[in-house]
């Protein structure tokens, strides 16, 4: 926690956009509520052409909470509609080894698994926490004179 798994993901989309690559980055424990407004609303199927097309798609805090099989389904389908064509960046605390686990449905899972491990490059983060209160520094004052 707090070791920068974010903020590199983040770097990274940031550092396509500036190479003219399109970018969107999303936090998985929020996507779940996300899909189901795209569906209810109709807007599923063109949001989802709009990720194929994206460059860099940065699916972040993998694993953090539960899923349900509509949300398993669509992370099958976002992750089918971009392997090997585009570049997707997964951040997790969860080991790959238990992500059948969280996904919970182990065809989903495998199919998934199949699609992200083809092609990958898979980085472990370690060190303290980055959020940890670093010490103030005192600013000096300068003393202006009036005169």
């Amino acid at each position: 926690t707090g070791a920068g798994k974010s903020w590199l993901a983040c770097a990274l989309a940031q550092y396509a956009c500036r190479r003219g690559y399109s970018a969107i980055y999303q936090r998985v424990p929020r996507l779940q509520e996300e899909l189901r407004i795209r569906h209810g609303s109709g807007a599923f199927g063109k949001w989802l052409l709009q990720l194929a097309k994206t460059d860099v798609l940065v699916l972040d805090d993998w694993g953090m909470g539960t899923i349900d099989s509509m949300t398993r389904s669509d992370l099958l389908e976002i992750i089918d509609d971009r392997a090997g064509n585009k570049a997707t960046i997964i951040t997790s605390q969860l080991p790959v080894e238990h992500w059948h686990a969280w996904i919970g449905d182990a065809t989903i899972a495998d199919a998934i698994l199949d699609r992200v491990m083809q092609r990958n490059h898979r980085f472990t983060l370690t060190g303290d926490s980055l959020r940890a209160q670093r010490p103030k520094t005192a600013k000096k004052e300068k003393n202006i004179d009036p005169s």
